[in-house]
């Protein structure tokens, strides 16, 4: 899936969007996605100007928007008009992410209540072979 495919999917846009291709896609199952992580992200001047790590709340963004292409399908009942980031549990940050990286984002369904549109989520996020971040996601679907 590329960034056009995934523009029809998320309502999110620049600056805030933060997949930049899908390289694993079984709708309202499960997706890996990518986050090509770069000086030029509007992030770096302000974190931190001498020692660039990308944030950790925008790794679990990134993560979460990967969530929402898994989510947002016929088959689970999303749609980008009441789709929300519920909630993190469990999130462990285990090593900075820096430009030049490419994170590499898997996130599984692990349990779906169509009935109150809730869906449970586990995220984990890579760089090569090294874990950097991971965590369970509450996704909802309702409206506001």
């Amino acid at each position: 899936m590329d960034i056009n495919q995934i523009r029809e999917i998320l309502p999110h846009r620049f600056p805030f969007l933060l997949v930049d291709r899908v390289i694993e896609y079984n709708p309202g199952v499960s997706a890996v996605g990518i986050k090509n992580v770069t000086i030029n992200d509007n992030f770096f001047p302000g974190h931190f100007p001498e020692r660039p790590i990308m944030p950790g709340v925008l790794m679990v963004e990134a993560m979460a928007q990967v969530g929402g292409l898994v989510m947002l399908q016929p088959e689970v009942g999303g749609s980008r008009e009441n789709f929300f980031f519920a909630g993190v549990d469990k999130v462990r940050f285990r090593k900075p992410v820096i430009a030049g990286d490419t994170l590499v984002m898997r996130m599984t369904l692990i349990k779906l209540q169509k009935r109150f549109g809730i869906a449970k989520m586990e995220g984990k996020a890579y760089v090569g072979t090294d874990l950097v971040c991971e965590g369970e996601f509450l996704m909802a679907t309702g409206s506001t």
